[in-house]
């Protein structure tokens, strides 16, 4: 299929899982407003992970999305009892229900992301028939952030490829047996920090790599995605602060 066009500036999407911001960064943020108005005066965009583990009101999404600027993107989590407990069969009344919450983000729903577990074995079949449902009810980016080894096969990739979806690129990698293998022109990086998954802060060395990455990995017209998942010990804000200002002094030189 062809590969949907991008639904934010052109900016990177540089931001963290949840609009928590620290005490140690705060003083990079405005002082008035929500946690959300906030966060998003200064980052471009935001993952919403409590959606994988609890529903939301639609009217919770719809003030979500009046929080925040026009071009401020939203990614969102796919729910676990989609993609865990139903392992993304007979799931379309669950869909239905996810569609009808997070769709009140409207065009600021930038992308809907697809965590499987590490047990999550790819099954071609299953896949085949999850995706274009996933795709009926949601037409902004999909991405999928497969944890097996079978997730980074050729069929895995084809089939991806077929239907317009991103595969994530992670870090640390969990189950990728060798290089990233990109499926569309848009990227999604999520990092979970290294050593220590979502506790560890990343060095600057990492950091300075991210951004060298980000400047690689842009297209036009494609939508670029960088979201600091290390949110265990609050790394995540400052983390993504350092990565997003050194992206914008590039851009701007």
């Amino acid at each position: 299929m062809s590969e949907l066009q991008s639904t934010a500036s052109g900016r990177p999407l540089i931001g963290c899982a949840g609009w928590s911001i620290p005490k140690e960064a705060a003083a990079a943020f405005p002082g008035a407003g929500s946690h959300l108005e906030r966060y998003a005066a200064v980052f471009p965009a935001v993952e919403i992970n409590s959606s994988f583990y609890r529903p939301h009101q639609p009217q919770t999404y719809a003030r979500w999305a009046a929080s925040v600027p026009q071009d401020f993107r939203f990614s969102v989590k796919l729910p676990k009892a989609i993609t865990h407990e139903a392992k993304l069969v007979d799931a379309d009344d669950l869909l239905d229900r996810f569609v009808r919450e997070a769709g009140e983000l409207g065009p600021k729903l930038g992308c809907v992301l697809v965590q499987l577990p590490p047990s999550g074995v790819f099954d071609a079949a299953v896949v085949a028939d999850f995706l274009p449902r996933l795709r009926a009810r949601f037409p902004c980016m999909l991405a999928i952030e497969g944890r097996h080894p079978t997730w980074f096969g050729d069929a895995a990739t084809t089939l991806l490829r077929e239907h317009g979806v991103t595969r994530v690129i992670a870090d640390p990698p969990a189950g990728q047996p060798g290089p990233h293998v990109p499926t569309t022109s848009a990227s999604y990086l999520r990092l979970h920090g290294t050593p220590r998954v979502y506790y560890s802060a990343y060095p600057r060395a990492f950091l300075l790599d991210v951004e060298q990455r980000i400047a690689a990995l842009a297209r036009p017209g494609a939508d670029l995605w960088c979201i600091f998942d290390n949110t265990a010990e609050g790394h995540s804000v400052p983390n993504a602060l350092d990565v997003l200002r050194g992206v914008d002094v590039s851009a701007a030189a």
